[in-house]
Order: C-alpha cells, then sequence, then structure tokens
C-alpha cells in the first residue's frame, strides 16, 4: 500500500472533533494541548458534515493519537457565509477557513484533495462563490481563487497630523460615548448589516463572531482583556459607527506619554461618523500614535488630516481571496454601471466553472449565459475573480499577460463594465 492510499480524507464525527483540534493547533504552531474549555467553545462552530479531516492509517504510535483511533494529520473547515457584491446584492459563500497540514505530511497533496472535496461539494449546494483569507500568497491561485480585495494598514502620528488639540468631540449635535461589550452586542450587528449592503467584499457576520469579539466567548480559554469601545450617534441618535481599540502602555525618559492606541476594527456607514471617530481617537491624551488595524486601500483616513502624511502606510497586502463556483449567476447578481457585451473564455483547471459565457450587462441588469460565440477576452477562474468585484483592471492583468485579448480593445470594455468608483473591502478575518 502506498503512503498515499495510507491516507484518508474524509469529514469528522463529532467524537473526533478534540482530535481535530489538536491537529489545527499543531498545524497552526499553537501548543497542541486541547482543554475542555476550547472543545466546547471552538466545537461549537463546527459543522461535522462540512470539517474534514486527513487520517493517516499507517501512521505507528504518536502523540497525535487519541484514544488509540487513527490520528488527524490535516484540518480543513468551512461555513456558510454570504458576500456582498457590486451594487450590494449578497451571494451565498463557502467560506474555508482552519486549513492546516501537520509539518511531517506537508507536499503530499493533502490540501488539493480536501479543497476539491470541499469545492465540489460547495457548488452541488448552490454557492456562487468560495472565500477565504490567504495566510501565504501562493497557494490558492492553483486551486481558482483570485485576489478580490486588498487591506491597508496606516499609522498616525498624532503630533504631524495638524488636528486641533483644543478638539472635544462633533460640534453638530452628534455625540460619541464610550460603552461596554453588552452594547456592542445589542448596537454591533444592525450597524454591520447596514455597512454590508452597501460594502462590496464584506461578508456576514453571526451572532457568535460579537460574542468572540466582546469577549462573552473565548475559542481558546485565555484571559480576556477587555478593549475600549466607542459609539457614534448622528444628531438624531441614530448610531452610525463602533470602534474597538486598545492602547499600550508607553512613556517616554522624562515622563513623555508616547503611547498607541491599536484599533481591533471600526465600522461606519457614514462618512462623518468616520471622520469623526478617527478624529477621537487622535484626541485622546496620551495617544501619540494610532494604528488603524486592516481598511480599504482607498480608504479616507489620511485625508481626514490636514497633514496627510502623518498617515504613513505600515502594512499593504492581498486580504479576501475569491473562487467563482458559479460564473453565471456571480455575474448576474452584481451591477454594473455601463452598458456593453462582452464574452469571456473562462479556464478553471479543476473543471468547476470552464466555459464560455456572454454578458450583457447595463444599469438596469445584466444577463449571462454560456454561448458558442468567438470570445472577447480568455482568462482564468482566478483572474475572474480578481475581476468580479472592481478592484482588478482587466487592461492591466492583460499587460501582465493573465488576462488574453482576442479582440482588440475588449479589455477597455471589461473595464468600463467590471470596475467600481470605489474599491472593494472586506472588514473582517475569518
Amino acid at each position: 500500500m502506498s503512503r498515499r492510499e495510507e491516507i484518508d480524507v474524509r469529514t469528522i464525527t463529532e467524537t473526533e472533533i478534540p482530535a481535530w483540534i489538536r491537529a489545527l493547533n499543531t498545524g497552526f504552531l499553537r501548543s497542541p494541548a486541547v482543554s475542555d474549555q476550547e472543545i466546547t467553545n471552538r466545537g461549537s462552530s463546527i459543522l461535522p458534515q462540512r470539517t474534514l479531516g486527513a487520517f493517516d492509517t499507517g501512521l505507528p504510535h504518536s502523540r497525535l493519537r487519541s484514544n488509540g483511533k487513527t490520528p488527524i494529520i490535516a484540518t480543513f473547515r468551512s461555513f456558510p457565509q454570504q458576500l456582498t457584491t457590486v451594487g450590494g446584492t449578497p451571494v451565498p459563500a463557502d467560506a474555508i477557513t482552519n486549513v492546516s497540514v501537520t509539518p511531517t505530511h506537508r507536499r503530499r497533496g493533502l490540501l488539493t484533495r480536501m479543497m476539491a472535496t470541499d469545492l465540489t461539494a460547495a457548488k452541488d449546494r448552490g454557492d456562487v462563490v468560495a472565500t477565504l483569507i490567504a495566510a501565504e500568497y501562493p497557494i490558492y491561485g492553483r486551486y481558482g481563487f483570485g485576489q478580490a480585495t486588498t487591506a491597508t494598514e496606516w499609522t498616525i502620528d498624532v503630533s504631524r497630523s495638524g488636528l486641533d488639540p483644543r478638539w472635544s468631540g462633533p460640534t453638530d449635535g452628534a455625540r460619541i460615548d464610550l460603552v461596554d461589550g453588552d452594547d456592542v452586542r445589542k448596537l454591533g450587528p444592525d450597524l454591520h448589516d447596514r455597512l454590508r449592503r452597501t460594502q462590496p467584499g464584506a461578508v456576514s457576520r453571526d451572532e457568535r463572531w460579537w460574542q468572540i469579539n466582546t469577549g462573552a466567548l473565548s475559542l481558546s480559554g485565555d484571559s480576556w482583556k477587555e478593549p475600549f469601545y466607542a459609539v457614534y450617534r448622528s444628531a438624531t441618535g441614530e448610531v452610525e459607527g463602533l470602534v474597538s481599540y486598545e492602547s499600550d502602555d508607553n512613556w517616554g525618559d522624562v515622563k513623555q506619554p508616547l503611547n498607541t492606541a491599536e484599533v481591533n476594527w471600526l465600522i461606519t456607514v457614514t462618512p462623518a461618523a468616520e471622520r469623526a471617530l478617527w478624529r477621537y481617537l487622535c484626541s485622546i491624551d496620551w495617544i501619540a500614535h494610532v494604528k488603524t488595524g486592516w481598511r480599504a486601500p482607498d480608504d479616507l483616513l489620511p485625508h481626514f488630516l490636514p497633514d496627510p502624511r502623518a498617515a504613513r502606510i505600515t502594512t499593504q497586502a492581498d486580504w479576501l481571496w475569491v473562487r467563482i463556483l458559479d460564473v453565471v449567476r456571480a455575474l448576474e447578481a452584481r451591477t454594473y454601471a455601463g452598458s456593453g457585451t462582452l464574452v469571456l473564455d473562462v479556464t478553471d483547471g479543476d473543471g468547476l466553472s470552464a466555459g464560455r459565457y456572454r454578458l450583457e450587462a447595463g444599469p438596469d441588469g445584466a444577463t449571462c449565459a454560456p454561448t458558442t460565440t468567438t470570445a472577447d477576452l480568455t482568462l482564468n477562474v482566478g483572474e475572474l475573480a480578481a475581476l468580479w468585484l472592481g478592484d482588478e483592471s482587466a487592461v492591466r492583468l492583460a499587460a501582465l499577460g493573465r488576462v488574453h485579448e482576442e479582440r482588440e480593445g475588449a479589455a477597455v470594455v471589461a473595464d468600463a463594465l467590471l470596475r467600481t468608483s470605489r474599491r472593494p473591502w472586506c472588514p473582517d478575518i475569518f
């Protein structure tokens, strides 16, 4: 029997959840020890029918074994999600997370087998796309994923910002108040739903997300350090923004406060709320720097400051990756500012979305259907995903050799149809 034949990839059972969590911790370089609390809290989100493990039936005695059972040496999990397209329509997504392979079993095709199993099930289930946040860049392109959004983090030097240090709050009748985790769990879900209905690239958050991010639920059992929460209410009393932030304790040699406020997350539904919350963070006594957390690359923030150079980009990287499973539904779900027709020849190494499709789009809607008409553009499914939310340029991809024009000028037509005035953004990691 070959080593490949000795490794079984399948969904796990309820009784295998503790061993699966241990394998996950091992793959993510966390302590492999699994507490009862972690089993209870992390296990409560695990859907066994959507959770895969790789089981090495030929592995000799090992600590990876649990009660003498076959050890798990790779993990993979998905869960239901909604992803907002251009125009605000949500589509069902297969959200992939907790992907790991034990270091002793790398380069044996385990991820490929688990990915194929999950994506096939997702397509059969009717999901339009699959989504993930990639820990490493080179991995997921070979499975048909494309980088659909980018995230940027700034560090603000408050002293250079040019902001008036005498600012004490909004002057237009709005107000900012400190609240606690209970308040956030009450106010946050509705605010986030309002945001994601208008933000291409945003994904759904369930009740569990709010519990984890306000300390009501701990996955690992580690002690919870409560952050600060501030809410922005408009002059009419409507909640339009929320921020979660923490501060370090850093003082200079001559008792000079040099603290940094680090934003965990900040969501708003109006520019006024966004401006006011950043202004609030920069006005807190003792705060010398503000780290913004992951924001959209075209975030308004730098230009809220009199001196935008005070906001220095400290990290910029790929964020949400998308794998299109149903080309027709994906292209019909989003809106288009202009009008035009485009025939796309989509290649797909896994065969899930390959085909030639005719898109007829306009401000009043779009239709997409398989066709035998001569293609305007040839591209793989990953590049289509990069174009779908409006962040990437077909002209740019053509220059890189990643999109091929079969008709001269087709890339320009694609950009006119697909690109958006603001860049997509995913506020979440999962």
